[in-house]
């Protein structure tokens, strides 16, 4: 099929190279403009780009399709490119951009997205955190006809996948970006062959996945120890989840729940060795194996505690 590719990070680059191994015809790939990123920052291409310029596929990078948006000129450029390559469907993976009815419409079989969650569950920009952070036991892919409601198309394909109790984000996404390339190769095989039945979203169920924030990373040590595991896997490894201890911001990067029936106020170091840092929470405690001081690297704590006294103190709620 002559396939229009939208996306932009390492998630959507993993399907679209499994695309162009299948032997589609990939007439275009969409992606977010350079962004500067390093300690240099330095504009870097995506990784979308990076694949298509690795395999000389031609790239388009507006920073807007909207016609009535902030840039009318760039976006009319972008609809008569993506006229032009007359292309059997577009395929979009955690793009970035909003795509206007008017972009929609293009396509002989319209848009079809490649989402990261059991729609309706966790609709919106970050449905593998908010899978984690939420304690979901299941999560996976459903590939959808984009509509213009945000991830609310109907459903052509969904598989499943567990959600293991050590998963972080970034564990997570490699299964889920895997999954999710395995199918839409498979989607678009039966979109070929005319047999691709779509079927409406449910509608209860809806839960809507906010985008993170750097300000959600700090740590309040007063909520119960299973929350705050929960969100350090979440935040692994954006944006890092924060405790602060002694004005100092610490990136708590893996953590166990331990028992703690003790009086200790929430924050509060009760032990502190090679085995873990042990934190007293609003109920139990959290053991913290792997953390990271500002500019350092990630450390287990028996080479953390090496480097950094933190005995008797506590951190901050």
């Amino acid at each position: 099929m002559k396939i229009i590719y939208a996306g932009t990070p390492e998630f959507a680059a993993v399907a679209l190279q499994a695309l162009h191994a299948a032997g589609h015809d990939i007439v275009l790939v969409l992606t977010q403009p350079d962004r500067p990123a390093g300690r240099g920052m330095q504009l870097q291409a995506s990784p979308v780009k990076q694949f298509a310029l690795d395999h000389h596929l031609p790239v388009a990078q507006p920073v807007s399709l909207k016609l009535d948006g902030k840039y009318p000129q760039v976006a009319q450029e972008a609809h008569d490119l993506l006229h032009a390559v007359q292309a059997d469907v577009m395929v979009v993976a955690a793009y970035g951009l909003i795509l206007p009815r008017s972009v929609l419409d293009i396509p002989k079989h319209g848009c079809i997205n490649i989402h990261a969650s059991l729609l309706p569950r966790w609709r919106g920009a970050a449905p593998i955190h908010r899978a984690i952070e939420a304690g979901d036991a299941t999560t996976g892919v459903t590939i959808m006809q984009m509509e213009e409601g945000l991830d609310t198309g109907p459903m052509l394909s969904m598989q499943s996948l567990p959600i293991a109790a050590n998963d972080t984000t970034g564990s997570l996404h490699d299964k889920l970006a895997a999954l999710g390339a395995d199918m839409i190769v498979a989607t678009l095989a039966r979109l070929q062959h005319g047999d691709l039945p779509a079927t409406p979203q449910p509608e209860a169920g809806v839960t809507y996945a906010a985008k993170i924030s750097k300000e959600e990373a700090q740590l309040d040590f007063a909520l119960p120890a299973f929350e705050l595991s929960r969100k350090i896997r979440a935040f692994n490894p954006f944006p890092g989840a924060v405790g602060i201890y002694d004005k100092v911001a610490l990136k708590l990067w893996q953590s166990e729940v331990v028992p703690h029936s003790g009086k200790a106020a929430p924050g509060q170091v009760l032990r502190a060795d090679a085995e873990g840092i042990v934190i007293a929470c609003g109920s139990d405690a959290l053991r913290v194996t792997l953390l990271q001081k500002p500019g350092g690297k990630r450390l287990s704590a028996r080479e953390f505690l090496q480097g950094f006294a933190l005995t008797g103190g506590s951190f901050t709620s």
